[in-house]
């Protein structure tokens, strides 16, 4: 049934049902509502009281700031960190969810305006806690080495390259992570979905504007994995309500999630310069690349065009041309050609992960491929875990609590969920009303491009670990490369790149140079 007709079928039987009903109370001998014996009072008053056993979020917002300063640059740095929640409601004004967020701020003085940044993860399921332990606050988790953090204590520490001298910082948990809880008749699954998720923090952010009198300040957002769809998606749904926003930073790129979710060509080549990024740093190249730069742009323009030529031919590829091939893509990544021409040249993350360094019974990491593993079975066809995640989940959770609930004296009845992986399963719904109109499975660079075009003021920038292989820069570059923007607008595009992976910002270098990139940009973006 169309949807018009379920809706003409509802009102009929809406109509019929309000007919029957009045019958029913004319009718001879049937008894008034008013007639009828009422429940004990006590017994509904019991049926109406919220199970004392349940811990729920409150519709009163709560905010509670402590004073602190850490070091930094040879002095100090004063700053307020505020934990709290802010209550979002529908266009009917009912409350919808509780939106935790920790916000760092620096006293503005009289009349100053400080730049603020929303800064979010993805999953789509994940809390922010990556971001807010990890990148730019003004404390983070020790995670500086690509293997496992020690176990507890972990170290929680001053962070040097914190963004907090440029801009005051709001991390933001997604509604059913974090501290983040649907209010009132809302449940989980009104929040699960693309276009469910941007309405959810569009409200949110314009929350905060309002609690914390920003609406005039210089505004930029910060999504890192699924949380740069999210940031894309923002850029034009903010900007229809009235929020025009300074710049938007991509950390760890996926606008169109096709690109990850299904096996398209496309997706096959996008991921080829991660692989030789990684086969050069576990040195499985026949030689070193002396400039890694200039390695990875030969490897660009050999997927761009060799390789995506012979994808595109299909069955039809000559078994010479297939075999040269592999032959080029094998010296490239660091696998022999037998194993590429057996995955009919199409080698997916996973299989690679495995056979780098099948060898020495070693796997990669995908969110982070310096990183290794050891597998039950060194023969499989793939990784069992991902020792990037395995390595310092641990950490980056026991911090967060300890700093939470221990330090700050944050109270709630609530557990904080580092995700809600298990509580979305497939539930999430992809289709997007975009810019450009619907879409099956979201695309958000027309969102971003949309925006960009209305707002010429407005820039952009990429931010990529050389290697993440869950998010790979090539695709990253794929995708803005196809928002069918004029120069003028491609001239507010910045790309950076940094040796590190999925979390480019728990490499110590890499983390310097994010804060004076980011930095500089947004002295370029105000």
């Amino acid at each position: 049934m169309s949807p018009s007709g379920e809706i003409a079928m509802r009102r009929t039987l809406a109509a019929l049902t309000m007919g029957l009903s009045i019958a029913a109370l004319n009718a001879p001998g049937i008894a008034f509502a008013a007639d009828e014996p009422k429940p004990a009072a006590g017994k509904d008053a019991e049926a109406k009281k919220p199970d004392p056993d349940v811990a729920s979020a409150s519709v009163a917002e709560s905010a509670h700031p402590v004073k602190r300063s850490i070091p930094l640059n040879g002095g100090a740095l004063a700053y307020t960190v505020t934990p709290g929640t802010l209550t979002i409601r529908n266009d009917e004004g009912a409350p919808i969810a509780s939106v935790f967020y920790v916000a760092y701020t620096v006293d503005r003085g009289k009349g100053g305006q400080r730049p603020v940044t929303f800064l979010f993860n993805g999953g789509p399921g994940s809390s922010s806690m990556w971001l807010h332990m990890g990148s730019f606050g003004p404390m983070k988790v020790d995670a500086s080495r690509p293997e496992a953090i020690a176990g507890p204590p972990f170290r929680l520490m001053p962070n040097p390259d914190t963004l907090l001298d440029k801009t005051d910082l709001v991390f933001i948990d997604a509604v059913t992570t974090g501290l983040s809880r649907p209010l009132g008749k809302a449940e989980g699954k009104d929040f699960f979905g693309v276009d469910k998720d941007l309405d959810a923090f569009t409200r949110a952010i314009q929350r905060y504007l309002t609690v914390y009198a920003r609406w005039d300040s210089p505004k930029f957002v910060l999504g890192e994995s699924y949380g740069t769809l999210r940031a894309a998606g923002l850029s034009y749904s903010l900007q229809q309500r009235g929020v025009q926003l300074n710049g938007v930073a991509l950390l760890s790129t996926t606008l169109d999630i096709n690109m990850l979710f299904s096996p398209v060509d496309q997706s096959f080549i996008n991921i080829v310069p991660t692989y030789a990024a990684t086969a050069a740093y576990h040195n499985r190249l026949a030689s070193k690349p002396g400039d890694m730069n200039a390695y990875l742009a030969e490897v660009r323009n050999f997927a761009r065009g060799p390789y995506t030529l012979a994808l595109s031919k299909g069955d039809a590829i000559t078994p010479a041309e297939r075999d040269a091939v592999a032959r080029q893509l094998g010296a490239y990544i660091g696998i022999s050609p037998e194993v590429i021409v057996r995955a009919n040249l199409r080698l997916d993350p996973n299989r690679f992960r495995k056979e780098l360094l099948r060898d020495r019974r070693l796997t990669v990491g995908r969110l982070d491929s310096r990183f290794l593993g050891e597998d039950t079975d060194a023969g499989g066809e793939g990784p069992e875990y991902d020792p990037t995640d395995a390595s310092i989940s641990g950490a980056f959770i026991g911090a967060l609590n300890d700093y939470l609930f221990r330090d700050l004296g944050y109270e709630t009845p609530l557990s904080y969920r580092p995700n809600n992986y298990a509580g979305i399963g497939g539930k999430w719904d992809w289709n997007h009303n975009s810019a450009g109109g619907p879409q099956i499975t979201a695309d958000t660079s027309v969102d971003l491009g949309a925006a960009m075009r209305r707002n010429p003021k407005m820039k952009l920038l990429s931010l990529n670990g050389l290697y993440d292989m869950a998010t790979p820069f090539f695709g990253a570059e794929y995708d803005i490369d196809h928002m069918s923007l004029e120069p003028d607008r491609r001239a507010n595009i910045s790309w950076k790149y940094y040796p590190s992976g999925h979390m480019t910002y728990i490499d110590p270098d890499s983390a310097r140079a994010l804060k004076a990139d980011i930095e500089g940009w947004m002295d370029s973006a105000k």
